[in-house]
């Protein structure tokens, strides 16, 4: 059983969900001094057809992948490595990121008013093993008025998050309804984390 686990992820929320399990993590990013850049953008490219549910967990594979290939090039000392991708689905429409403003606010304009997927994949390697697990939730967006959508997207709240929104900052006023798991839909469902983590041996009941 290990101490700590390695987590493959820029994200602070993801970091404040594991100290919420009390799971001690170091970071394990790309771009350390005197490698290659790697295309992470690359990686988030959805396939022609790709449903979302398979998008998000071959996403998240390629990002484990990435981060065993860093840990092994890097020397580092052995632990699980956990990762994770979040994205928003309506209907079969897949939402990354957004680009910019403009394209943060025709997400938020087309999610307006209507229910859509947050699907949240987590994987972990440990040892020779891996772990994955898929959290799908659904929520609805109350309607939102062009200003509405003006000023969260002023906020630069959206940028940087799958769907153009964050669901434990502002947005939360526009929440009708939530059906799933709340922190998956910030970005790592701990129900899912917890047993794969459980299995691992890294957390104990």
């Amino acid at each position: 059983m290990t101490d700590f686990i390695y987590l493959a992820s820029q994200s602070p929320r993801r970091r404040q969900l594991l100290d919420q399990l009390g799971v001690r993590h170091v970071l394990l990013l790309p771009h350390a001094a005197g490698e290659e850049a790697e295309d992470a953008e690359g990686l988030e490219a959805a396939l022609p057809g790709e449903l979302p549910d398979a998008y998000v967990q071959r996403v998240t594979a390629l990002k484990l992948d990435a981060a065993v290939a860093r840990h092994a090039r890097r020397g580092l000392p052995p632990a699980p490595i956990l990762c994770a991708d979040t994205t928003v689905a309506l209907g079969e429409r897949i939402y990354g990121k957004p680009a910019d403003a403009r394209d943060a606010a025709r997400m938020l304009a087309e999610l307006s008013g209507r229910a859509h997927q947050v699907l949240t994949a987590v994987a972990l390697q440990a040892g020779a093993r891996r772990l994955a697990a898929l959290s799908v939730s659904r929520v609805r967006f109350a309607a939102m008025t062009d200003a509405q959508i003006a000023a969260y997207v002023a906020s630069g709240e959206p940028m940087g998050k799958a769907g153009a929104y964050g669901i434990q900052g502002s947005v939360a006023q526009y929440v009708e309804h939530l059906e799933g798991s709340y922190t998956g839909i910030m970005g790592l469902p701990l129900f899912e984390t917890a047993r794969l983590l459980r299995d691992a041996g890294v957390l104990r009941d």
